[in-house]
């Protein structure tokens, strides 16, 4: 099918700025509907972006555009992160279906950034919007973009900043440009002292100050939140994310948020990181089922808007949850997230052993020393870091050179004689006596192989200011989110959980002194790792 591309089309958003985009549409006589990714990261690449193919949509009869968001490459304005996205994307569909080449549908799409922005727009319920497909789309800008479980995620957000103020560039001098290059040249020294680059982007990016100070759950966040805004989206929501992408956790919020408002919703989770799409990491490889473009991620977006902008019948008929599970690498559906039929497993810590049942009856304790000049280095997981698109950063990594320092606390289970299948929301519930300055206490979900490699699956964090630690120096029960998983252990391997107190340069280091927490087991004190089981399996 032959096409027509318009470059450069100028959109008035509501407040006279003007939005830059470029159009491809079918060149046939008679309406199409229009799909609209709306971008941060500039038109000139793939039309469709990372995962999407974008001519493929046009060739089956939809027009695309793809547009600058606002103080971005060529739109006016000046660009703050989602702030003009629930507007500016609502104004973009408004003008979208008054074109005479438009039949009055409209569908909008991205990764990432572009996912949340279409979100946000669909809360405004423009006329004519139809569905959405976030891919790796966060559901709220404090906790799981800047934040989580009250550490600023430090390795991403330098990271991000940086690389989208050379991205775009046009507003910096040549001298300007160089001091942020050299920045980018050094990161990993800014990772350990980030108050270096204060100066740099309190000029350059003021955004990232506020971003650092101000508090999770303020209404800074809130009105720049999806999550916020649920009863309002009424488009049908085809949510894609991976079980090692950095907003996993705001995918699967935003997939139960939305169809929790009785929105039809469907869910597709990969064995994916941020930058990963392959399903192939340097240790790791899912095999080819694994592969986004095997899986056919644009036919499941053809699928979508076929169904909601044309009315027209899904090429096959599956339950709304469609999951990879890892240890088995095989594709599985489910009626619903969480997923039906799971029980709560838990593994109770005893020395150096994780056990099921009640716990050991005897108390124990083990010290868990923390030095912010040596903090546990990130090693994989669900991280965005300088290395993400080749994978050396994030993922399955082996954690056994981490699992050799004395600052990291191993808790083994015994090899397995069936196979465990782990599908959900993980939890490290454990007590700690906590240093007067503050923790950090850090979780780790590993699958260990019998030839030893220790297969990292999920981890998080969970802070401890020393306004939270008590006065009397008592112990704290803290629960660290460990994140969500759908794994199969098989029968010879062994479930590892590892206890730290940093996890750097993910997570912005806490507290700036040497400090010593203790963790408490047994007794009366439940630590435990909790699983949700699937009791069929």
């Amino acid at each position: 099918m032959r096409m027509v591309m318009e470059c450069d089309v100028k959109i008035t958003a509501r407040d006279g700025c003007l939005l830059n985009g470029d159009l491809y549409r079918p060149d046939i006589s008679g309406p199409v509907p229009v799909l609209v990714r709306r971008t941060p990261y500039g038109t000139s690449g793939r039309p469709g972006g990372a995962s999407v193919d974008g001519l493929r949509l046009v060739r089956q009869g939809y027009a695309l555009l793809v547009q600058d968001v606002r103080g971005r490459f060529g739109s006016g304005g000046v660009f703050e992160p989602y702030v003009n996205e629930a507007a500016d994307g609502a104004d973009t569909v408004a003008w979208a279906v008054r074109q005479p080449w438009c039949d009055g549908t409209v569908g909008m799409f991205g990764r990432s950034y572009e996912g949340m922005a279409a979100l946000l727009a669909a809360a405004e319920r423009p006329p004519g919007l139809r569905a959405v497909a976030p891919h790796v789309a966060a559901s709220r800008f404090d906790e799981g973009w800047t934040r989580q479980g009250g550490a600023l995620q430090l390795g991403f957000l330098l990271y991000w900043v940086l690389y989208d103020l050379l991205l775009d560039g046009a507003g910096l001098t040549g001298a300007e440009r160089a001091e942020v290059e050299e920045a980018v040249d050094r990161i990993d020294d800014l990772y350990r002292a980030p108050e270096a680059a204060d100066d740099l982007l309190g000029r350059l990016a003021p955004y990232y100050r506020r971003w650092r100070d101000t508090p999770t759950d303020a209404p800074y966040w809130r009105r720049v939140a999806p999550r916020e805004s649920y009863p309002a989206i009424q488009a049908p929501a085809l949510h894609l994310t991976g079980w090692y992408d950095i907003f996993l956790a705001g995918a699967l919020e935003n997939y139960r948020g939305i169809r929790g408002q009785g929105v039809e919703s469907r869910l597709v989770v990969g064995p994916w990181a941020h930058g990963v799409t392959g399903g192939i990491f340097p240790q790791r490889r899912y095999g080819i089922s694994a592969d986004e473009q095997h899986l056919d991620v644009t036919g499941l977006h053809l699928d979508h808007f076929d169904r909601h902008l044309r009315g027209l019948e899904p090429r096959t008929e599956q339950d709304p949850v469609r999951l990879f599970l890892t240890g088995a690498d095989t594709w599985r559906s489910f009626p619903d997230w969480p997923v039906p039929g799971t029980e709560e497993y838990a593994l109770h810590l005893d020395g150096q052993a994780l056990v099921p049942g009640p716990g050991p009856a005897e108390p124990g304790r083990r010290l868990l020393r923390h030095d912010p000049a040596d903090p546990v280095p990130t090693t994989g997981g669900a991280t965005a870091l300088p290395g993400q698109f080749t994978g050396g950063d994030c993922g399955p990594l082996d954690q056994r050179e981490v699992e050799r320092r004395a600052d990291v606390l191993c808790f083994t289970g015994p090899p397995l004689t069936a196979p465990l299948t782990v599908v959900g929301d993980t939890a490290l519930t454990v007590l700690v006596t906590p240093d007067a300055a503050g923790a950090d206490i850090t979780g780790k979900l590993v699958d260990v192989h019998p030839d030893g490699r220790a297969e990292l699956l999920c981890d998080g964090v969970h802070r401890l200011t020393a306004g939270a630690v008590p006065g009397d120096g008592g112990p704290v029960e803290v629960t660290v989110r460990t994140g969500a998983v759908g794994h199969v252990f098989r029968p010879g391997h062994r479930v590892r959980l590892e206890i730290a107190a940093s996890n750097a340069p993910r997570f912005d280091v806490h507290p700036p002194v040497v400090a010593h927490h203790t963790v408490h087991y047994g007794g009366g004190h439940r630590s435990r790792l909790l699983l949700p089981r699937l009791a069929d399996d």
